[in-house]
């Protein structure tokens, strides 16, 4: 018996992906389906080498319900992968790029995963591994472009599969994809999606233009929830995707204006890195109808400078791969907003709750809890973990605790505090870093910033901000410090201000902040 029901669509989310993906070829074969450096796929092509892809995996004696892994970079095989795994009624696992091979070798085996496709680029995380994975099927490893002993090439093993309907009948309650977590000990936490979670998240992609016309740039991880989010109904929409498998700004908006692009979603730091592009003005970006940014904070000046300079619409969204709390801003429609992340998204509920598991008042911060129709089935094989994450509130409904604090004001927006983690208590204080790191950005001189509690004899915890200075900007440590604590309230005072040439970040441009924290408490 599962631990909780999400809750139902409102409406019928229609047919699964792998159903709408073959729609979609017959209905417009000739047409380019995705687009990554010199290649222009068309639809027939793709969807053709998507049905080898599934028989292929038939033929190795998967079934309904097995992983396949996935480690590699993107390119137009990494979606055949993809497609292909659902069309045969498999679950994927995309692993991250990001992980250590002892991670990887802990995420491959806690998902009893049957094959394993590896690209070139990432062979080096994986063979110290390779040749220990026992789950793993006959001709179960598959090298996708390269040739090496006890791994089946890729293009070999396609040509010689099917390209019939693999007529696998696929329900909601399937496994579509485990999502791994990136954690460095231990068994990393696998996220189940179903595909009523991903039919509903398309459901909501065809109100936001992601149809045939669409042309959507990709240019995060495949195996990012991220990405997927906007992979998923841009091709379910029958529109073309825009493969980047590295970003680059000045390359991103060179192929907005060549492809004529329509969708985007970007994380923070790309957005900072195009809008700081000293030619961005003369780029004919006029294609573009809908950008989204999802991961991490999207700062307000950044908003405004993406609506004021970068056509087309702005949505943030703020949630979690688990899904549950999901928050949506239209920074065009709410300028004044612009501080929040939004409203949950229509059918989404959300509450907030102090430490004792009790709701705060309206304004209060507390811990954030949602729940909403997209909601992942569980940690895979991990019901003590997925119960962690539960709370029930007095009417019995189930919710999702996110870790974050925050606060919805009396127009219903949601405004971050931070995560709870990475809140500092200081002298029995609580000082959520977000607000100082909002104040230090604000200083001429700073390009990045982070703030984090460090160990303190007198406090307990002291706040620390780290900064990047712009380019060609000189200034002192001292003079940051003073300029920034002489705007903050006497219990918020950062105890030092510390340069950096970088600070590090995931794949998704998240800070790392625990890498940061790891040399103060090393001391």
């Amino acid at each position: 018996m599962p631990l909780f029901e999400p809750q139902k669509p409102e409406t019928d989310i229609g047919a699964t992906v792998p159903v709408r993906l073959a729609q979609q070829a017959k209905s417009h074969p000739e047409e380019i389906a995705i687009v990554c450096g010199d290649q222009r796929i068309t639809w027939g092509t793709f969807y053709k080498r998507v049905k080898k892809v599934a028989n292929g995996l038939k033929a190795l004696g998967l079934t309904k319900g097995d992983k396949v892994c996935i480690l590699a970079s993107a390119s137009p095989a990494y979606l055949e992968v993809f497609f292909g795994t659902l069309a045969a009624g498999c679950c994927l696992v995309p692993l991250s790029t990001m992980a250590s091979s002892e991670a990887l070798e802990r995420m491959i085996n806690d998902s009893s995963a049957k094959v394993f496709f590896l690209s070139k680029s990432m062979g080096y995380l994986a063979d110290p591994f390779s040749g220990q994975l026992s789950g793993l099927v006959a001709g179960g490893r598959i090298a996708l472009d390269y040739k090496q002993d006890q791994w089946q090439d890729y293009e070999t093993w396609i040509s010689d599969a099917s390209q019939e309907e693999p007529n696998v009948d696929i329900s909601y309650e399937d496994h579509f994809n485990i999502i791994y977590s990136s954690g460095t000990t231990g068994v990393p936490k696998g996220i189940l999606h179903n595909h009523l979670l991903r039919g509903a998240q398309i459901q909501r992609g065809g109100d936001l233009g992601y149809n045939q016309e669409a042309v959507t740039m990709l240019s995060t991880p495949l195996y990012s929830n991220t990405t997927i989010v906007s992979l998923l109904p841009a091709l379910a929409g029958g529109g073309r995707v825009v493969l980047m498998p590295k970003f680059n700004a000045h390359e991103f908006v060179s192929l907005v204006a060549k492809e004529r692009a329509t969708h985007a979603m970007l994380v923070p730091v790309q957005y900072k890195r195009i809008m700081d592009l000293e030619d961005f003005d003369s780029f004919d970006l006029s294609s573009m109808k809908q950008k989204f940014s999802t991961s991490a904070p999207l700062r307000s000046e950044l908003k405004a400078d993406v609506l004021k300079r970068f056509p087309g619409g702005l949505t943030e969204y703020y949630g979690l791969t688990e899904g549950g709390c999901t928050t949506v801003l239209n920074c065009h429609e709410y300028p004044d907003k612009l501080a929040s992340v939004g409203v949950p998204v229509p059918g989404g509920e959300l509450k907030f709750i102090d430490e004792q598991g009790d709701e705060v008042a309206q304004g209060v911060a507390g811990e954030i809890c949602g729940r909403s129709s997209m909601m992942m089935s569980g940690y895979f094989n991990r019901d003590d973990l997925t119960q962690e994450m539960l709370w029930e509130d007095k009417d019995g409904k189930i919710y999702f605790r996110t870790g974050d604090m925050g606060y919805m004001d009396e127009d219903g927006f949601v405004f971050l505090s931070d995560r709870k983690k990475d809140m500092i208590i200081s002298g029995g204080l609580n000082i959520y870093a977000t607000d100082l790191e909002i104040t230090l950005a604000q200083h001429p001189a700073v390009d990045d910033v982070a703030v984090i509690g460090i160990p303190s004899e007198e406090w307990g915890e002291t706040p620390l901000g780290l900064v990047v200075l712009k380019q060609n900007v000189n200034d002192t440590e001292h003079n940051i410090l003073t300029w920034v604590n002489e705007k903050l309230g006497k219990s918020q005072r950062l105890s030092a201000v510390e340069f950096r040439d970088k600070l590090p970040r995931s794949s998704i441009g998240k800070i790392l902040k625990r890498e940061l924290r790891q040399p103060y408490l090393d001391k």
